[in-house]
């Protein structure tokens, strides 16, 4: 499975370069790079650490006048949460963690049609992919996962940015298990949002809002059935400033389902009745290039 990246980077490549060839226009490169330090790692409606770094680069590919997009990046998060220490009593009571997540994403977007894959590990220790059998990860072998992603942004209609995005989960750490856990299979999890933004211009703020749902019986989300369980607000307000741009944003995300407590992989450092709350929030401060 290890090919499906690189297979997927010579398809986009192949396709776009034959646009433009026949468009008469250049292949563009394109990059990014920043990082974001958050009060709160929120994600899907879930509280997933405390006060957190989280840099992220890309590099890829422009054509058509950026119709026709294709990136490869990188994002980490290293929080409050992910490590702790703690002296061994010879009780068994004593552990040291340090377990900071990094993904890897594969992206391609043509006319407002965008498809992707991505990878999310967590560094306890066990293969980077963890490409294996359900039966094998079912014994505790590793605990990333892999997804693939299709959307669409409807931001030429509208005039502002609105999208819908499915995730679903098809490799590593994403079981479901019947009621007397006798028998295992693969959930594909999967995740439906959809979101809209508005910006106003003359004074760099964009206020957007996402909708999220578990359309079936998933332990990654912790939803027995189909269920909504993120519905969020952000408010940021951004300034231009050469070479980079930097934002300031406030963040609040409702779990109208519940909270998932099947898969909090790590404990939280102190605050582990967060993962618990339905209602979070958090600050954040961002820097681009």
């Amino acid at each position: 499975m290890k090919k499906i990246f690189s297979m997927a980077a010579a398809i986009m490549m192949a396709v776009s370069v034959t646009a433009q060839e026949e468009a008469g226009k250049p292949v563009t490169f394109a990059y990014e790079a920043g990082a974001e330090v958050v009060s709160a790692y929120l994600w899907r409606g879930q509280y997933n650490g405390s006060l957190s770094f989280q840099p992220t680069a890309s590099v890829g590919f422009d054509a058509l006048d950026e119709a026709i997009q294709f990136r490869a990046g990188v994002w980490a998060s290293l929080g409050a949460s992910d490590w702790a220490f703690k002296q061994d009593k010879g009780d068994g009571s004593g552990y040291t963690r340090f377990m900071p997540e990094v993904d890897v994403m594969l992206s391609f977007t043509a006319y407002g049609a965008s498809a992707g894959i991505n990878h999310y590990y967590y560094c306890d220790g066990t293969s980077f992919f963890n490409w294996k059998s359900v039966e094998e990860i079912a014994l505790n072998e590793g605990t990333s996962t892999t997804e693939f992603w299709v959307g669409y942004n409807f931001d030429h209609f509208f005039g502002q940015d609105a999208y819908i995005n499915w995730y679903t989960t098809f490799a590593g750490n994403d079981l479901l298990w019947n009621e007397d856990e006798t028998e295992v299979r693969r959930a594909w999890s999967s995740y439906l949002e959809l979101g809209y933004s508005y910006t106003w211009d003359h004074i760099g703020l964009t206020l957007g809002g996402e909708l999220g749902m578990s359309p079936w019986a998933s332990d990654l989300y912790g939803n027995s059935k189909f269920a909504v369980n993120n519905i969020s607000l952000k408010l940021t307000k951004e300034w231009e400033l050469e070479p980079c741009t930097i934002d300031i944003f406030a963040q609040g995300m409702l779990n109208p389902d519940g909270v998932n407590t099947k898969n909090a992989i790590i404990a939280g450092a102190g605050d582990d009745k967060l993962y618990l709350q339905k209602l979070n929030a958090t600050l954040g401060f961002g820097i681009w290039f």
